[in-house]
C-alpha cells in the first residue's frame, strides 16, 4: 500500500477525511498526476514567454528609432559641482536630425527631465547645424553622429559615495529627405558622487570642439524693409571659406533664402532676405558656420546701425553708389557683347538690310536705329517685369524663362520659319506705308533681336542679371534697360554717327543676295528649335511643331500667290500668327510633362546636380559643377571646344575631379535657387570646388586647359 500523502495528516480530528483522501486519490487515474505537472509547466512557460515578448517588444521599441540616443555623464562629481550630460545621437544612413531651430520644417529636440532633489539642469548646447535644402524647404539638421550637452548641478548635500539616478524623457524628429518620423526614449544614467573631481569620458572633448565657439563680442542687426543685414564680431585673420548663418529665434529670416557676405576688419557683413513682419526690437542669438566642416561661432546680436552689405554673388543692395554703377556698367557691356553670340547674329541680318536701305539719308539712319532701340529695350524690359512678376509670386525663374516652355519654343519655331521664307523670296510682307515711315520695321526687329538673345548670357552679364533678381524693382528694370541699350548700342552708333554710317556699302543689288544667303543661318536657328523641341517634350511636341511650320509656310504661299496678284497678304500673316499662337498651346499640352531629353552630358559618368550630393562629392575631394541648357547655345559650344576634351577627361580622372551637372532645359527651382545664391540669373554658370574651399567661379568663355590646370592645383598630392 502506498503511503499516505504527506499533505494528509493520518491522526487527528480529521483523520476520517484524511482516510477518504487517501482512498480516492488511490482509486485516481495513473494519468493524474503527469497531466497537472504538464498544466504546471505550461503555465510556467507561457509567464516566460511573455516577459520574454515583453523584453522584445521594449527592445523593439528601441530599435525602431532611426536615431539612437543614449544619455553619458561626463565624469564623477563632487557635490554642488557642474558637469555636463551628453545625449549622444547617432542617425542612421540617411537619416537626420534638427537644431533647437528646425528651419523652415521639422521641430527640436523635446526633454523632460526626472532629477534627484536639490539637483537641476541648465540650457541645452547644440553643435554647429548644417543647411539642407529639400524642394524649396531649408532645414538646420545633423546628417551624422551628434551630441547635445546639458550641464547639470549636483546637490549641495549629496553625500560622497552615494549614487545619482538621472532620467530624462526625450522626442524628436528623424527624416530623410522624403519622410519624417518622431521618436520618444526614456533614457537613464547613473552619477557617483566623489570628494574629488572624476575623469572625464575622453568623447566629451570631441562633442565640446563640434559646438560653435561663444564669441565675447556682441553682433549688430537691421531690418530694413525685406533686406536683414547682420554684423558678425569675427576676427580679421579667422577664415570664412563656406560661411552660413543660422539665427536661433524664429521668425526673423527666410531661411531658404540666399545669404551673402563681406569682410571688413575684424566683421563679417552678412545680408538675406527678412521675414514678412520681422522687426527688430531685442536681441538675438545666432550661430555662424564658417566651413564645410562644421566650424562655427556662437554670438549674440542687439539691434544697431549695419552697414550696407554685399547681397548675394557679391551684390550691391543699391544701384545708387559706385557698386551700383559698375552693374548698370557691366549690363550695358553685356548687351553689346550678345551682338556678336550666335543666338543673335541671324537676327541681325534683318536691322543690316534695313540700315543698308537707309543709304546715305541721315535722317532715315537715325530714324530706324531708334526705332530699333525702341524695340530692342521694350522687349527687354517687358521680359524683365514678367520675371520679376514671376518671382514676387513665388515662381523659381531666371533669365530665359521662357525658353523652358514648350509653347514659347513652338511659336519661336514657327516665326522662324516665317522670318527664313521672308528672307528667302518666298513671300513679302510690308506694314503699311505710315507705319513704315515711322520706323515701324525696324521696331518690330528690334523686339525679335531681343527675343533671340535670350537664350544667351554674355560675359559681364550675368552678375547684373543676378542682381536684377534681388534689387528692388524698379532698379532692376534699371539694369534690364541698361541691357537693352547694350544690345541696341551698334545700331544707335550707326545711326548718330556718320562716320560710322559711310562704312556702309550703299544699296543695291547685293542686297538680294545679302538676304537670300542669311535665310541660311536663320534655317539652321530652325533646325535647332527642332531639336529643341524633341529634348523638351519628345516626339509629340516635335510632331506638333512640324504640323504648325507647315501650315505657316503653306500660309506664306498663299500671302505670295495674293501679292503677285495685286492683292494684301494681311490676312494669311494674321492667320498665320493665330496658328502659331493657338498650335503652339495646342502642341505643349500634348507634350511629356520632362520630355525626352535623355541624359546627354558633356562627361561620361557626371552625376545630376542637388545640393546633398555637391556637399558629399566636396567632402571627397574637388568638384566641377555646371549648369547648362540645351536651348543655350553658348553653353553647347564651351561643352564642345573646351569640356568634353579627351585631355580634360582624363585629368578629371587622374585627380580624381568629380563632374556635376545642371540641367536647366526645363523648369528646375532648386536649380533657380542655387543660381540666384551665386549671384547668377542664368546659364551659363561654371564652379570650381577645390576641397575644403568655397566656389570658385569660372569664365563664362572655357578653355580646355583652364579645367586641367585647376584638377591639378586641387589634387593635394601634386598642388604647388
Amino acid at each position: 500500500m502506498a503511503a499516505p500523502s504527506p499533505r494528509c495528516k493520518p491522526h487527528g480530528p480529521h483523520g476520517a477525511l484524511s482516510k477518504v483522501h487517501d482512498r480516492r486519490m488511490m482509486q485516481t487515474s495513473p494519468f493524474t498526476m503527469p497531466i497537472r505537472s504538464i498544466r504546471l509547466l505550461a503555465a510556467a512557460l507561457l509567464v516566460v514567454l511573455a516577459a520574454f515578448v515583453s523584453v522584445a517588444a521594449s527592445a523593439q521599441d528601441q530599435r525602431a528609432n532611426h536615431i539612437a540616443a543614449r544619455l553619458v555623464p561626463e565624469r564623477a562629481a563632487m557635490p554642488g559641482e557642474t558637469i555636463e550630460l551628453a545625449i549622444e545621437m547617432v542617425p542612421q544612413d540617411g537619416w537626420h536630425g534638427y537644431w533647437l531651430n528646425p528651419g523652415d520644417a521639422g521641430f527640436g529636440m523635446g526633454l523632460d527631465w526626472d532629477l534627484p532633489v536639490g539637483a537641476s539642469t541648465g540650457e541645452p548646447r547644440y553643435p554647429t547645424p548644417e543647411p539642407l535644402l529639400i524642394g524649396t524647404l531649408m532645414n538646420h539638421v545633423y546628417e551624422g553622429p551628434y551630441a547635445v550637452l546639458v550641464p547639470f548641478t549636483v546637490p549641495d548635500d549629496a553625500a560622497p559615495g552615494s549614487r545619482l539616478k538621472i532620467g530624462v524623457e526625450a522626442d524628436w524628429l528623424a527624416c530623410t529627405d522624403r519622410v519624417c518620423v518622431p521618436e520618444q526614449a526614456d533614457l537613464s544614467a547613473t552619477i557617483t558622487v566623489a570628494q574629488t573631481a572624476g575623469k572625464a569620458d575622453a568623447r566629451f572633448d570631441r562633442w565640446r570642439q563640434a559646438l560653435p565657439a561663444p564669441v565675447a563680442s556682441q553682433g549688430r542687426y537691421a531690418i530694413d524693409g525685406e533686406q536683414m543685414r547682420i554684423a558678425v564680431p569675427l576676427a580679421a585673420g579667422a577664415e570664412a571659406s563656406d560661411p552660413h548663418l543660422f539665427v536661433a529665434d524664429d521668425g526673423y529670416v527666410d531661411y531658404a533664402a540666399p545669404q551673402s557676405f563681406s569682410r571688413e576688419g575684424d566683421w563679417l557683413g552678412a545680408s538675406t532676405t527678412a521675414r514678412q513682419g520681422a522687426e527688430g526690437d531685442g536681441p538675438v542669438a545666432m550661430v555662424l558656420r564658417l566651413d564645410g566642416a562644421g566650424t562655427g561661432i556662437a554670438f549674440t546680436a542687439e539691434p544697431g546701425d549695419v552697414p550696407a552689405v554685399a547681397a548675394a554673388g557679391g551684390v550691391p543692395d543699391t544701384l545708387w553708389g559706385g557698386a551700383g554703377l559698375a552693374l548698370v556698367l557691366a549690363a550695358f557691356a553685356g548687351g553689346l557683347l550678345l551682338n556678336i553670340m550666335p543666338c543673335v547674329f541671324p537676327i541681325l541680318s534683318l536691322k543690316a538690310i534695313h540700315l543698308a536701305r537707309a543709304g546715305g539719308d541721315g535722317h532715315a539712319a537715325r530714324r530706324e536705329a531708334l526705332a530699333y532701340t525702341a524695340g530692342v529695350v521694350l522687349a527687354v524690359l517687358a521680359l524683365g517685369t514678367v520675371m520679376l512678376a514671376l518671382r514676387a509670386a513665388g515662381n523659381e525663374v531666371g533669365w530665359a524663362f521662357q525658353l523652358q516652355e514648350p509653347a514659347t519654343v513652338v511659336l519661336l519655331l514657327a516665326l522662324v520659319a516665317a522670318i527664313t521664307a521672308n528672307l528667302a523670296g518666298m513671300f513679302e510682307f510690308t506694314l503699311p506705308v505710315r507705319v513704315e515711315a515711322g520706323g515701324g520695321g525696324a521696331f518690330m526687329t528690334g523686339l525679335l533681336a531681343a527675343v533671340a538673345a535670350t537664350p544667351c548670357t554674355a560675359p559681364f552679364m550675368a552678375a547684373a542679371m543676378g542682381a536684377a533678381l534681388l534689387l528692388p524693382p524698379v532698379q532692376a528694370l534699371v539694369l534690364f534697360a541698361a541691357l537693352g541699350l547694350g544690345l541696341a548700342a551698334p545700331f544707335l552708333a550707326i545711326g548718330f554717327i556718320p562716320a560710322v554710317r559711310r562704312m556702309l556699302p550703299r544699296p543695291g543689288a547685293w542686297m538680294v543676295r545679302f538676304r537670300h544667303i542669311m535665310a541660311m543661318p536663320m534655317a539652321l536657328t530652325g533646325l535647332a528649335l527642332l531639336w529643341l523641341c524633341v529634348r523638351l517634350g519628345g516626339v509629340p511636341l516635335l510632331a506638333g511643331g512640324l504640323v504648325i511650320v507647315a501650315i505657316v509656310l503653306g500660309l506664306c504661299w498663299i500671302a505670295r500667290r495674293k501679292q503677285r496678284g495685286g492683292g494684301s497678304a494681311l490676312m494669311p500673316a494674321v492667320a498665320a500668327c493665330l496658328v502659331a499662337v493657338v498650335g503652339a498651346a495646342g502642341a505643349s499640352a500634348l507634350a511629356p510633362p520632362d520630355g525626352d531629353r535623355g541624359s546627354d552630358v558633356a562627361i561620361p559618368g557626371s552625376i545630376p546636380f542637388d545640393e546633398q550630393a555637391l556637399a558629399q562629392a566636396r567632402a571627397k575631394g574637388p568638384v566641377f559643377l555646371y549648369f547648362t541648357a540645351d536651348w543655350c547655345v553658348t553653353c553647347k559650344v564651351n561643352e564642345s571646344v573646351a569640356i568634353d576634351r579627351d585631355s580634360v577627361i582624363d585629368s578629371f580622372d587622374e585627380h580624381g575631379v568629380t563632374v556635376m551637372v545642371g540641367d536647366w532645359t526645363r523648369r528646375d527651382p532648386a536649380i533657380t535657387r542655387f543660381l540666384a545664391s551665386q549671384g547668377a540669373a542664368g546659364v551659363p554658370l561654371y564652379l570650381w570646388y577645390r576641397p575644403g574651399q568655397g566656389a570658385e567661379q569660372l569664365p563664362q568663355v572655357l578653355h580646355s586647359q583652364l579645367l586641367i590646370d585647376r584638377a591639378t592645383l586641387s589634387n593635394p598630392t601634386t598642388r604647388l
